[in-house]
């Protein structure tokens, strides 16, 4: 897991375009910078309205701001801008293309504090801006495997090295389903019950196959065989007869009729997580498929096990078996 962390001068390249910002004072300010740790006990959020009690990470200045400080005496002006600028914000933002105020502007120049601006409306601001910055960063963590879009559902194919992690996906992806990474999906957790997967830059539309070296998907099998992201909602771990200790119990009934299943902490979130035994015969690729289609009705409400259980205990209370 890694703490992610975003400087001025990295948000302003990142939205400079998209929200029309303009650089106004403070550039020296560039390297200022958000870490991720900062954000867990932020009051109220990472991007707001200026707040001069319980300061925003990123300050906007709307109309209804410049106002409020215009209202004040030039003692009070003075000493609000001076306790913004020591709150140490990422940088403040002037929304509608307003004129910026000589004494905010030489403020921000002394405190080294980036100050922008942007035609946009402040509500647009602010909107777009807390979705960039809690994207960014979220907590995210890299895992071993390769995540696939399976039926529409994120899947994560997990095991030890030479389990067939890379073979099954190439199977499931000749079948039609999707590639999001091979080898080191990254995950985001962008909502408290979300993981978001991608792919890293470096091995984008990328699969190592054992026996053929690196494959690219898209141009093997066209744009339609990979995926940009994925939620991750299920792990299929592949397990080897060899991985289990000569004293291991046996499977159990129960086991036999519910599968083999657990779940893996994926930083605060439990993931389902199926267990196939990998075995000579097996046809990975469509037990890849079912147990997603299975994963698919449990989350209905739906489970074939315990409709058996209890279809099976109704017969032994009528007497039938």
């Amino acid at each position: 897991m890694c703490n992610a962390r975003i400087s001025a001068g990295e948000l302003f390249e990142q939205q400079r375009d998209r929200l029309n910002l303009k650089w106004v004072a403070g550039q020296e300010g560039r390297d200022r910078v958000l870490e991720s740790v900062e954000t867990v006990a932020r009051r109220p959020s990472l991007a707001g309205y200026l707040n001069a009690i319980y300061p925003n990470k990123v300050q906007i200045l709307g109309t209804e701001e410049l106002a409020w400080l215009d209202a004040l005496d030039s003692r009070h002006r003075w000493e609000t801008i001076e306790r913004i600028m020591q709150f140490r914000p990422l940088a403040l933002v002037i929304s509608k293309g307003q004129a910026c105020p000589a004494d905010l502007a030489e403020a921000a120049e002394e405190s080294l504090t980036p100050l922008w601006s942007s035609p946009l409306r402040g509500h647009e601001l602010l909107n777009h801006l807390q979705y960039h910055l809690a994207r960014t960063l979220a907590p995210r963590i890299t895992l071993h495997g390769v995540f696939m879009e399976i039926y529409s559902i994120g899947v994560l194919i997990t095991g030890d090295a030479g389990a067939g992690k890379s073979e099954l996906a190439l199977e499931l992806i000749s079948r039609g389903h999707r590639l999001v990474a091979d080898d080191a999906p990254e995950f985001t957790q962008i909502a408290p019950d979300v993981l978001d997967g991608t792919c890293p830059e470096m091995i984008q539309d990328l699969l190592e196959v054992r026996g053929l070296g690196v494959l690219n998907i898209r141009e093997m099998f066209g744009d339609t065989a990979v995926k940009h992201n994925k939620y991750l909602r299920l792990i299929i771990h592949l397990t080897r007869p060899t991985d289990e200790p000569d004293d291991a119990p046996a499977v159990t009934g129960l086991e036999r009729l519910t599968g083999e299943n657990s779940a893996r902490r994926v930083l605060d979130l439990d993931v389902p997580t199926t267990h196939l035994p990998v075995m000579p015969g097996r046809n990975l690729a469509v037990l890849a498929e079912a147990a997603t289609r299975l994963h698919s009705l449990r989350m209905k409400g739906m489970d074939p096990a315990a409709a058996f259980i209890a279809r099976h205990s109704n017969f032994l209370e009528r007497g039938e078996v």
